[in-house]
């Protein structure tokens, strides 16, 4: 965590060096999708988008978009599959969308002929709002990745059948959105039963191992984060600061540095981001969460288990879970079929943690290490739609 406020305190004062002519310069050159939301940048590329709102069983407002079909099919008729896709930690749904429309997995499913949804989890910029609670209070953010796959993801998939009137669904996720997607299908075998097949990229279930130098943040006592960060949001965005290290990082000379600190939190594999869209992927994080969901993920962290979260007492967890410690969720219930592919330069999730979750996935059917990938290259890399989404593309269509 010490390097992630180097490089934004570094950022900040490039930035006051600049000068305004150098700025005004800086706002021309960044990419138009900087600015965007989902919806526009879905428009901007030529594509059809749609936007809904989805209340949770327990009151979350969360936004959704889709890519109804592709580019040359508007006029085309029939049912188009379903494809549910889940973005990761601190990151928003245009995260399917941020390389150019023949490099970005949202638009090629669509152009493959499939109906393309994408969630935004509660917390984030497009999902902070609620029936009753104010994000204000610290009960609206009384939430970790466990809401989110006991609540989200089942009242999304509901929104979703009834809207296209379909039964079922592919789900992919990447980071954390695999983990929502393994804990719901494991524990809910109606929801599970919906899901043809599941795609896990980076899968976040074993936190065992990670090089990653930003992991020595997990190693603070929950006191002393909670007095940093508060107990409410975490990594909220922040337009201004964003503003900044956009500028700097847009400019070819800063770049490398831009890009060295990315390596530094998720692997190294430079040559395979297209770093002319560097602005456009720091644009959209982060988004923010909630501590509590890091709390969460500082409770997998160096741990054997993959548990419920810890409230921190025996008598918090008797009131939630009717039991002193958290449940441990059995990934070996989950039955829906799953394809995994993990990268072998990813310093989030290793191929030792991957490693460890095989087993358990009972029907597991495909299985791809990629040596040279690290933790970004599944939604950025300049090779992805040749080695990666081709193939989800082609197990879809083997698993109608």
């Amino acid at each position: 965590m010490p390097m992630m406020w180097l490089f934004l305190t570094t950022t900040c004062l490039i930035h006051e060096t600049l000068s305004v002519s150098e700025l005004f310069d800086l706002e021309n050159e960044v990419n138009p999708e900087v600015w965007m939301n989902t919806s526009e940048i879905i428009i901007y590329n030529g594509y059809p988008s749609e936007e809904y709102e989805v209340t949770t069983a327990d009151g979350y407002i969360l936004t959704l978009n889709r890519i109804p079909h592709g580019r040359a099919q508007a006029g085309l008729t029939g049912t188009r599959p379903v494809v549910y896709m889940q973005h990761a930690l601190f990151a928003d749904n245009a995260y399917w969308l941020e390389n150019f429309a023949n490099g970005s997995l949202g638009f090629l499913l669509a152009d493959a002929g499939y109906d393309v949804w994408m969630g935004n989890s509660r917390g984030n910029t497009w999902s902070r709002r609620h029936k009753t609670l104010s994000a204000n209070e610290e009960k609206f953010w009384a939430f970790s990745f466990d809401e989110m796959a006991k609540y989200d993801l089942p009242g999304i998939i509901d929104f979703i059948v009834n809207k296209t009137g379909q039964e079922k669904l592919y789900f992919i996720g990447h980071s954390l959105g695999t983990t929502i997607g393994f804990i719901a299908f494991s524990t809910m075998p109606e929801l599970a039963q919906r899901i043809k097949m599941n795609f896990a990229m980076g899968p976040v279930i074993s936190f065992k191992y990670p090089t990653s130098i930003f992991t020595s943040f997990f190693l603070l006592p929950n006191s002393i984060i909670k007095h940093i960060f508060g107990t409410k949001g975490f990594f909220l965005e922040d337009k201004k600061a964003k503003a900044t290290y956009i500028k700097v990082c847009n400019r070819k000379i800063l770049r490398p540095m831009c890009s060295e600190f990315m390596s530094l939190w998720a692997g190294f594999n430079k040559k395979n981001m297209n770093m002319s869209r560097l602005d456009v992927y720091m644009s959209h994080a982060p988004t923010g969460s909630s501590i509590q969901n890091i709390l969460h993920i500082k409770q997998l962290y160096r741990s054997d288990e993959f548990r419920a979260y810890d409230w921190g007492s025996e008598a918090e967890n008797m009131n939630h879970y009717n039991q002193s410690r958290p449940p441990i969720y059995d990934l070996t219930a989950m039955k829906v079929p799953t394809a995994i592919w993990a990268g072998g330069h990813d310093a989030l999730i290793t191929p030792q943690d991957v490693a460890r979750i095989l087993p358990q996935v009972t029907n597991l059917r495909y299985f791809k290490l990629f040596p040279d990938w690290n933790h970004f290259d599944f939604v950025w890399g300049l090779d992805a739609p040749q080695r990666l989404y081709s193939k989800i593309i082609g197990l879809m269509r083997e698993y109608l």
